[in-house]
């Protein structure tokens, strides 16, 4: 383990002035609050926070977020409380530790309603303070780091949650490096195989070929030498995920792979990058369609870098970034380099984002979408997205991700352009609406006052910005199917309290829940953003069951001691009347798992500390959630008469959630509150007696484990 000595000394490499006495109290602190607690390699757990801080200081990151790093498990796993926190090292780093362990109770691979949720959560973290993310990332750099001491299920899921957010959340910040170490030591464990394969063939080519990298350095450095340029040449290759990536993408195998090799040339002035280029290409042939320059068009995280491939020695291609020494900080480091400190002061580096804006320019477009989903695909968009920079005709800049279409283009500039788009002109030449865009292009966007959005366009487009308001304008389109939906299903709901849903009634829930119009009520319970049992709530609050359903479910178990907090399991969600067992989980009390739940192979480990649970006889309340599987047929009136028959077997409906929309069949999710097993099979062979239904199941989600 890193002593707190090594640790000072590579804070003051390059911050001399740092408050040693905080980072000593820090570490002294952390390790108190963790004596007695070691990770699954046997080490003592407190090497994890000191090797977080190690990773934030080769971001040359200021004293409150190496502190941050020392104490970040300090909350959560320890008997240290915010208010000591606070009290012995500042509210700042406090207020950092908290928003730490916050994120890290987020369960980030969980069901995707919920998953975006947690995002907006995560989201309003990073926008309190950025340097929370920062920490959560090298946390889990360093947890991928040592994944191996992990269970190989759990080495599996922890892979797949960095591959798909906390990688691309490094790279949309910029830090670059992280990102890739992120994805290879996830692709170690996702696809081992395919990484050893890639390993042993670049052994093989360079037995074939020799280590071609110092040999090109040389090259490189002696035209630079020629030309009167000074600055360092970097050589490496690529790391192999990199390279599965590509070979994937260009559907090519590693043998048909050229630009293998990528070089850093680091220069002392934005006019010295040009010379170099210029010096490059006019020893080495180009490759047509490889350059760009994110010096004159930076990207929104400030990545600034001239980007070109060559055919260099032998023929082999390489790849070649050119970019000052302040440039190269912002590429390595991203928005972090915000907070950089050289010699004791925070370093002016003109390059570096300013991370309020750049939050900004992150969240300025999410607001769009106005539920979970179009929130999520937005997130993903926005972290995923390379970007390519097109123009308009009067030469004005327009960035969309890679991939991007004339109709991401139109609603780029302006909704009202995207609505009424009926053609484009890329180049000059008429295009159909679904080509993808590349770097450079001009395009001219054709309207006609006549034209609305159409439903296949939210196959075309790319970016949740277009996605968003096509679906908003196709939602209005279907207002009034969705009055007519809700009407149904705000009727069931009334009826289960012996009540009407009139339209006196509407209007009251209306103004109780700030709505425009008793309308609005239906038409939003037809959408699904209300339900009917909530607005039934809302009126008559006497006649809804107000227990909270987790003290309902406690008292529903036997085999707990009194007061113990006791939950569902989301993948099975079992139901009094089917053979249940209590999983025991840190912190969170046991889960109820079914007995024939395909989760619980999983495990088997840990069987013996299983605990042999029932439920309780006789009548149970019907607030246990079930999800089912529908697919039925694309007629008038069907999905109004299924919401009938499950209110007329005295079941609510939670949640409707179409996943599938087809010109004859529609597939959806449909939650139900039910009492038991009973209920439950009552509910659903009324459904199935239907002759719209073409299939019903119960689901079942392994994805929803808790």
């Amino acid at each position: 383990m890193i002593d707190v000595e090594d640790l000072l000394s590579l804070v003051r490499n390059y911050n001399p002035k740092t408050n040693e006495a905080l980072l000593r109290g820090a570490y002294d602190y952390g390790q108190r609050m963790h004596e007695g607690q070691y990770r699954r390699s046997g080490e003592p757990y407190f090497t994890h926070p000191v090797e977080v801080a190690a990773i934030l200081t080769e971001q040359r990151l200021d004293d409150a977020t190496i502190v941050t790093a020392l104490l970040h498990d300090t909350i959560e796993d320890t008997k240290g409380t915010y208010g000591e926190v606070a009290a012995l090292f500042g509210t700042d780093v406090a207020e950092l530790v908290d928003g730490v362990t916050k994120l890290t109770n987020l369960e980030l691979s969980s069901r995707e309603t919920k998953q975006a949720e947690n995002f907006r959560k995560l989201l309003m973290a990073m926008s309190k303070d950025l340097r929370v993310i920062l920490v959560k990332l090298a946390d889990r750099l360093h947890n991928m780091r040592t994944i191996r001491h992990m269970r190989p299920e759990k080495q599996v899921q922890k892979a797949r949650e960095t591959m798909d957010i906390f990688a691309p959340l490094a790279g949309r910040m910029g830090m670059q490096s992280m990102r890739d170490e992120l994805e290879d030591l996830s692709f170690s464990v996702i696809n081992p195989d395919a990484r050893k394969s890639i390993m042993r063939r670049f052994l093989t080519l360079q037995k074939e070929t020799g280590d071609i990298i110092p040999k090109i350095t040389d090259d490189i450095e002696e035209l630079m030498e020629r030309n009167g340029v000074t600055g360092d040449v970097l050589g490496r290759a690529k790391r192999p995920f990199s390279i599965w990536r590509k070979m994937q993408e260009k559907e090519m195998a590693f043998s048909r792979l050229s630009d293998i090799y990528g070089f850093r040339v680091i220069t002392t002035s934005e006019s010295d990058c040009y010379s170099v280029l210029g010096a490059i290409h006019q020893r080495w042939r180009a490759v047509p369609d490889r350059f760009k320059d994110y010096i004159s068009q930076p990207k929104t995280n400030g990545y600034r870098s001239i980007h070109t491939t060559v055919s260099g020695r032998d023929g082999k291609r390489v790849e070649v970034q050119i970019r000052t020494r302040q440039m190269h900080e912002v590429a390595e480091s991203g928005v972090a380099a915000h907070w950089s400190y050289r010699d004791g002061v925070r370093a002016e580096n003109p390059f570096a984002v300013d991370p309020a804006k750049w939050l900004a320019s992150l969240t300025e477009r999410f607001e769009l979408g106005e539920d979970h989903d179009e929130f999520l695909e937005h997130v993903k968009l926005e972290m995923y997205a390379d970007q390519v920079f097109c123009f308009t005709p009067k030469g004005d800049v327009i960035k969309l991700p890679r991939g991007a279409t004339p109709l991401d283009f139109a609603y780029a500039i302006h909704t009202r352009i995207g609505h009424n788009c009926v053609g484009a002109r890329v180049d000059g030449i008429r295009v159909p609406l679904w080509t993808r865009l590349k770097n450079g292009q001009s395009v001219e966007i054709m309207t006609a006052d006549g034209q609305a959005p159409q439903a296949t366009w939210i196959d075309i487009v790319t970016t949740g910005r277009a996605k968003a308001a096509i679906r908003r304008w196709l939602r209005e389109e279907n207002r009034g199917r969705f009055v007519r939906l809700g009407q149904e299903l705000a009727r069931v709901a009334f009826e289960q309290v012996g009540k009407k849903a009139t339209d006196r009634a509407l209007e009251t829930a209306a103004k109780i829940l700030n709505l425009g119009s008793g309308e609005e009520v239906l038409a939003r319970i037809g959408s699904t953003e209300l339900s009917g049992r909530g607005v039934v709530a809302a009126l008559y609050p006497e006649l809804v069951e107000t227990a909270d359903v987790g003290e309902l479910v406690r008292r529903e178990v036997v085999g707990l001691p009194a007061g113990t907090d006791v939950n569902r399991a989301q993948c099975c969600q079992p139901v009094p009347g089917e053979r249940i067992v209590g999983i025991p989980y840190a912190g969170r009390g046991p889960i109820l798992h079914a007995i024939d739940c395909p989760a619980l192979a999983d495990l088997d480990a840990m069987a013996d500390n299983w605990i042999d649970v029932h439920w309780t006889e006789g009548r149970h309340a019907a607030v246990h959630n079930v999800t089912v599987n529908v697919t039925m047929s694309n007629d008038k009136g069907v999905l109004g008469r299924i919401c009938t028959l499950i209110g007329e077997q005295n079941a609510n409906i939670s949640d409707l959630h179409f996943i599938d929309r087809k010109p004859d069949f529609f597939r959806l999710l449909i939650d139900v509150e039910v009492r038991d097993a009973e209920h439950l099979h009552a509910v659903m062979m009324a459904v199935e007696a239907d002759s719209n239904i073409a299939t019903l199941e119960r689901s079942r989600d392994l994805g929803r484990r808790p």
